[in-house]
């Protein structure tokens, strides 16, 4: 997994005093998502962090001024935090998946050691607003089969959806 902040934007809201929106850019198994998460954000994250796992320093959260330069820098800070996250930690918990929007792996049995981010946003964002038509937990062209058997179901579908082309004609070729 690779991780990078290639901007950040400042957000102006009626609520609230304006805020700066980091980008995140996640690259994982040839994917390519990105999140945009909040200063506060990266801090709690930090915070429950260090409750489980040896984390890196994170950039200070009190900034006098907010000039690109120092925004810059808190930017390039944030995205060394998380690197850095990734480096030194084989198995990465689940609330650091979870922040990066980053699907569970079964093969991280760490992975449910920290909790998640917030148990109930969690659940409610991780909803899905469509019932999916398809869904593979592994991804059938990149791992390994578990076994040395052909799984018939996973290649018929597979066949059907990247080869309709090549059905077999279901005429009768009867004289």
């Amino acid at each position: 997994m690779e991780v990078y902040i290639p901007s950040f934007r400042y957000e102006e809201s009626d609520l609230e005093r304006g805020y700066t929106v980091f980008k995140i850019e996640v690259l994982m198994n040839g994917r390519k998502h990105f999140v945009e998460k909040r200063y506060s954000e990266f801090h709690a994250l930090h915070k429950k962090l260090k409750k489980c796992i040896k984390t890196p320093e994170i950039p200070s959260k009190h900034v006098r001024n907010w000039v690109p330069k120092v925004l810059e820098q808190r930017r390039q800070g944030l995205e060394t935090y998380l690197q850095a996250v990734i480096l030194e930690n084989e198995e990465l918990p689940k609330l650091f998946l979870d922040f990066l929007n980053v699907r569970h792996l079964p093969s991280l049995p760490k992975a449910e050691s920290c909790g998640s981010f917030d148990e109930t946003e969690s659940e409610e964002s991780s909803k899905l607003s469509h019932q999916p038509v398809l869904l593979f937990l592994r991804d059938p062209y990149v791992l390994p089969a578990a076994s040395d058997f052909p799984n018939v179901v996973i290649e018929g579908v597979l066949h059907g959806i990247f080869y309709p082309h090549l059905h077999p004609s279901t005429k009768n070729n009867s004289s």
